[in-house]
């Protein structure tokens, strides 16, 4: 049997009927309080205290959980395809590869796939999805692993921000850019590229230039208007409705799987993003 893992930081709701296992990040509240990012989760609590300055920390998944996670599978006779967040923003790819090194001479017979998406949020998502689809449909363990490998360079995310304050924090820009750039209202519009690393392609002024940037770069690569998106929003719904009516109007026809940003992810891009995840011609 094939097993499909995941993480928390694919952004997928509970209520998608896939047998997934998904392995939770750690956000970490300032009172020292440590919750794990699986299971309920209130946007809105969550990015209203980001809002009134509480700083959250978060950690990568380490080895001793990939094991205990890896294992699990390994011992009931199942072969495992862990679909991961980028290595281009967290190390927990590669603890997840160093565990497989060490499975594969304790289970020989076993098969263990780790494949690094080079996304987050519903980038890494859509192609979780995609192999559980695939699973679902009678797919081989070597087709699943073969699609997501090709179609993990062709997932496109793009986001805005609302406050460049949460890139500053991560050091993404210097203390004096978000000041100006706050005052002036500028919305930075940054991707993932090739490696996974998010990285600034452009800037507007104002909100719904951004939204409408992002749906300028879904025209310009998405492969099939009638394709699913996702869209991930922190804590800014009303952002998200807005962003899918600009996507319609230039054509968009399929389903949209629209989430607030899970707490790990958020922490670092802050409340009030919006993001769009597709696949595209190329990234």
């Amino acid at each position: 049997m094939i097993k499909i893992i995941t993480d928390s930081s694919a952004n997928l709701p509970d209520k998608l009927k896939y047998d997934l296992t998904v392995i939770p990040y750690t956000y970490i509240l300032e009172s020292g309080e440590a919750k794990s990012a699986c299971g309920d989760f209130d946007g809105r609590e969550f990015y209203s205290l980001m809002r009134k300055g509480e700083k959250i920390t978060t950690s990568m998944i380490n080895t001793e959980t990939f094991k205990e996670y890896f294992e699990r599978e390994l011992k009931a006779g199942n072969d495992i395809i862990y679909i991961g967040m980028s290595g281009g923003i967290s190390g927990s790819i590669r603890a997840a590869e160093s565990v497989k090194d060490e499975l594969k001479e304790a289970y020989p017979e076993r098969r263990i796939e780790v494949i690094d998406t080079f996304a987050a949020s519903l980038g890494e998502g859509l192609l979780v999805l995609a192999a559980a689809e695939m699973l679902k449909c009678g797919k081989s363990y070597d087709q699943i692993c073969e699609v997501i490998k090709d179609e993990r360079h062709r997932i496109c995310q793009y986001f805005t921000v609302d406050d460049l304050e949460y890139l500053k924090r991560g050091g993404r820009i210097s203390g004096a850019r978000a000041l100006v750039g706050n005052l002036l209202d500028i919305k930075p519009i940054l991707t993932g590229d090739e490696e996974g690393h998010i990285v600034a392609c452009g800037k507007v002024r104002g909100r719904n230039r951004a939204l409408k940037e992002l749906a300028k770069k879904y025209v310009d690569l998405a492969k099939d208007k009638a394709s699913p998106v996702g869209i991930a929003h922190a804590d800014a719904p009303e952002s998200a409705l807005t962003l899918i009516e600009l996507l319609k109007a230039e054509g968009f026809s399929g389903d949209a799987l629209t989430v607030c940003y899970e707490p790990v992810t958020g922490a670092h891009v802050g409340p009030g993003t919006v993001a769009l995840f597709f696949t595209g011609i190329h990234k």
